[in-house]
Order: structure tokens, then sequence, then C-alpha cells
């Protein structure tokens, strides 16, 4: 039998397996009108469990595990479908909805009282200055500290890393962002060059230690281990900076920005030392309250899925049934939990999708613990 014919057979059966699913389609819908107006819920997992035992035992042993698959699909179009059709709501896609109606014609303000960890001359003081126009910038020592004054009403906004293009997340700011229930209103990436600075005569032979921010040391793991040098973490880069210029000693260099080595009286022994030149790290700005400003086009999520099989896919066949992107999909293990993890997304998907907002009201059902973080457009 030549190939051509049995492409033919295939088309003819694609054919039938087209009218076919059409046809279900049109009695999903039957079956949402009888659902709303007797107040049943969209899933049945019941009902689900005994179709997809019926179908598996009809296909057999060698195709049961394909056809579980392609059911799973199924049912998930058809709850799409069967939700939108009874116009089922959601709290959080109600809030959603309503913070983009106040955020209608507004944008992120030019003047505000902003919170940032560090001191002068830290990254997030040059996110900041191009995130708002003439901002107002309180400094603290710990990310704990910029939530704790937004949370008290001290600051209207806080500007935190959420991300590095070398280094990863910065978890404890996600952990932070669940906790308080705060959320991110616009987002930046700004282009990281660290360089290694000293007191004025410091040779390069005699620097032993270095001193920088986790991450920050993280992105120069290559030049710090090359120079058998000591690296020891400190709360921030520009912290680390004024640290050294106050410190009596000459063999301690820190790891900051050029603008720091004005700032502080140090010198640029070093340039450019991070390990790749392609060194960005993601800066969010978090409000109190839920923000939406017009253009948002990203979301971030941070759930816990139930430790089955499965589940993982059931949220990703949630997106791909929408035609909802993935910008990021990353993993982490759960403290105290034995090799369970809490995944963080990034979607790429217009907040005002009426699919964006059937979205939100799904996902939470299939998560143990669902955390919206936010709704905001990336300034690149």
């Amino acid at each position: 039998m030549e190939l051509n014919s049995v492409r033919e057979r295939i088309d003819a059966i694609d054919n039938e397996l087209t009218r076919l699913f059409t046809e279900r389609m049109q009695t999903v819908a039957e079956v949402a009108r009888v659902k709303k107006a007797t107040g049943k819920a969209v899933r049945d997992p019941a009902r689900e469990r005994a179709v997809v035992n019926r179908v598996t035992a009809q296909a057999g042993d060698a195709f049961a595990p394909y056809v579980k698959n392609l059911y799973g699909l199924i049912f998930e179009l058809s709850r799409n479908y069967e939700s939108m059709l009874m116009g089922e709501r959601s709290p959080l896609g109600d809030r959603i909805e309503q913070a983009c109606r106040e955020g209608e014609g507004k944008r992120l303000p030019g003047r505000a009282l902003v919170a940032c960890q560090g001191t002068e001359g830290a990254y997030a003081q040059q996110a900041c200055e191009k995130l708002f126009e003439y901002p107002d910038i309180l400094y603290f020592d710990s990310f704990d500290g910029v939530f704790n004054a937004v949370e008290k009403g001290m600051c209207e906004f806080g500007v935190l890393p959420i991300e590095n293009s070398t280094a990863g997340s910065v978890n404890a700011v996600y952990d932070l962002l669940a906790q308080f229930d705060f959320h991110i209103v616009r987002s930046l990436r700004l282009k990281i060059d660290h360089n290694l600075l000293v007191k004025p005569g410091t040779k390069f032979q005699d620097v032993r230690e270095v001193y920088s921010h986790g991450q920050a040391i993280a992105q120069c793991a290559g030049f710090i281990e090359t120079h058998n040098m000591h690296a020891s973490k400190y709360p921030n880069t520009a912290m680390s900076a004024e640290m050294v210029a106050n410190s009596e000693r000459t063999d301690v260099a820190a790891i900051a920005s050029r603008s720091c080595a004005a700032l502080y009286g140090l010198e640029v022994l070093e340039p450019n030392i991070q390990d790749s030149d392609n060194n960005y790290t993601r800066f969010a700005c978090i409000s109190r309250d839920l923000q939406i400003f017009p253009g948002a086009d990203r979301t971030s999520l941070m759930v816990v899925l139930p430790h089955r099989p499965g589940s993982l896919y059931q949220v990703l066949s949630r997106f791909y049934a929408l035609g909802v992107n993935l910008n990021k999909l990353e993993s982490r293990p759960i403290p105290e939990r034995n090799f369970e993890f809490m995944f963080y997304f990034d979607l790429e998907t217009s907040v005002y999708a009426p699919q964006f907002t059937q979205l939100m009201g799904e996902l939470p059902e299939l998560c143990e613990d669902f955390s919206y973080l936010g709704s905001y457009s990336e300034v690149i």
C-alpha cells in the first residue's frame, strides 16, 4: 500500500473526527444550558472518570494511555467552553476586572514615594529612576523592610529585584509577595555591569576577599573562582561598596555598580566582571493594592500543585487550550516538604482578553495554593 493512499484514509478519518468533535461541542453547549438552569458546577469529576474508564477500555491496552491523554484535552476544552457559555465568575476575576476599570486612562505616576532595599548607588535606585520620573526614595536594609514600608503606608510603591538572567529568581521576593498579598504593577529589565571596587591604591594582587549581594556573587562566580578570592555575602551591592570605603582593611573589594565608585570614593579595579555580558535583572514595582494600568500584557503567578501525576499537565493544558503563551515556568522546592515543588508562571496575554479572566477563575481550583501576583507591562 502506497503512502498517499494511507494518507487519504487518514484524511477521511480526520474529516469524521472534526465532524464528531463539532457535534460533541454543540452537545456540550446543551449541557451548559442545563447546568446553568439547575445550578450545577461546570466540572463533574465522577462523570469524567467514568468516561475515561469507558473509552480506555474500548481502546484496549495498546492505545489506552493515548486515549486517556486525548480525553484529558477534550475535557479541558469542554470545560472552557461551558464556563464561557455559563458566564461563570470568580472573586479573583471580578477583582481583576474592577482593577482594569479603575485603571482606565491612568498611568504609573511620575512622582511617588518609593521604597528600595540598600542605599544610594544600588541597582534598585537605577531601576527606580527609570520607572518613575521624579521618585522620592527611602532605603531599607532588607527586602522585608521594603514590604513593611509599603504595608504601613510609608511608601506607595516598592522596587525590588525578582529575577536575573544568570542567577535566576530572587525567591525571597516572590515569597514576600505571596505572604503580604502584594501585586506587581510594572516591571523593568535593567542591564547589569558589575565592577570590582577597591579603596584608592589597592592593587589587584592584594585583594583576598570580595563583598556583595548573593545574586551579584553568583553572577560573577567565574571571575571570583579564577582569581581565588573569597566571597562574602552582604545585604546589598551598594552597601558592600560603602562598607569597603569605610573599612580599614586594604585586602577587600566590593562588587557593585560604577556609580558606587564615585559615590563612595572607590576605584574601579576591574570593570565588567560578570560571567555573562548579557546580564540583566528584572525589577518589580510592587503595590499593596491591586492596580492594573493600561497595556498590561504580562501576568505573574505562584502556585503549589497537588502531589500527583498529571497535576502540572492540567494547568499547562489550560494555557494551551486558551492560547496563552508562557514566558516563564520555574519550579523550586517547598521547604519542609519532601520533593514537593512550587511553580512560578509568567503569562504573556492581554489582561483584557476574555479568556484571561476565565483562566484566572479556573486555575485556583486546580491548585493547592494559588497566588496571583499581578498583571502589568514590562519596560525594556
